[in-house]
């Protein structure tokens, strides 16, 4: 995930000028301040006041801005130590002082961490109830026949249909012998599942 930036031009069109592209900025997570220098270089100071400075910090507040170059100027947020939005400003300045501009800052709570215990592992189903699927539950319950003889008689009954279908499109008696053999087959096993 990219950190969020927030831009100040540096002598764009004249010496010891500053355009910030934006003049209020939201974060609850460390942002990068970049100075994007233009035509000339440029000393500039970087600064947070009082109120902002209880909640972010800058690694240094001088910065060197060469011409069409980017200087990036991380700035780090505590946001979990703060319940309440804190709002404060962000002041970049240049020639010794002359020129400045301010960023108006609010730094959000960050979003609350939810806690995941270990009972989200477990199932909602109690250790009694069989893990059969419900639909074999059902056919279970309403056949009175088990799991594995409801599976055989649904593979065979595909089967025949299956079969069935192919000799209609094929036509012709070969066709029919292989029906014939599905259908054969489905019987013994048939016999066999219920004797």
């Amino acid at each position: 995930m990219s950190t969020p930036t927030v831009t100040v031009h540096v002598n764009r069109g004249s010496p010891e000028t500053l355009e910030p592209a934006v003049g209020t900025f939201e974060t609850a997570e460390p942002f990068t301040l970049i100075l994007e220098g233009h035509d000339s270089p440029a000393h500039v100071h970087c600064r947070l006041d009082g109120t902002l400075a209880g909640v972010a910090s800058l690694p240094g507040s001088n910065y060197y801005v060469e011409p069409d170059a980017q200087t990036p100027v991380p700035i780090e947020v505590n946001a979990d130590a703060i319940e309440e939005p804190v709002d404060g400003t962000l002041e970049v300045l240049t020639g010794y002082g002359a020129e400045s501009v301010s960023i108006r800052v609010t730094v959000e709570p960050a979003p609350s961490s939810v806690e995941v215990d270990e009972s989200l592992a477990k199932p909602n189903r109690s250790p009694s109830e069989p893990s059969a699927p419900p639909l074999l539950e059902r056919l279970e319950a309403a056949s009175g026949a088990q799991p594995a003889t409801i599976a055989v008689l649904a593979l065979g009954f595909v089967a025949v249909a299956i079969a069935a279908i192919t000799a209609a499109t094929i036509g012709g008696s070969i066709a029919t012998a292989g029906l014939a053999v599905v259908v054969l087959g489905f019987v013994v096993a048939l016999g066999l599942l219920f004797r």
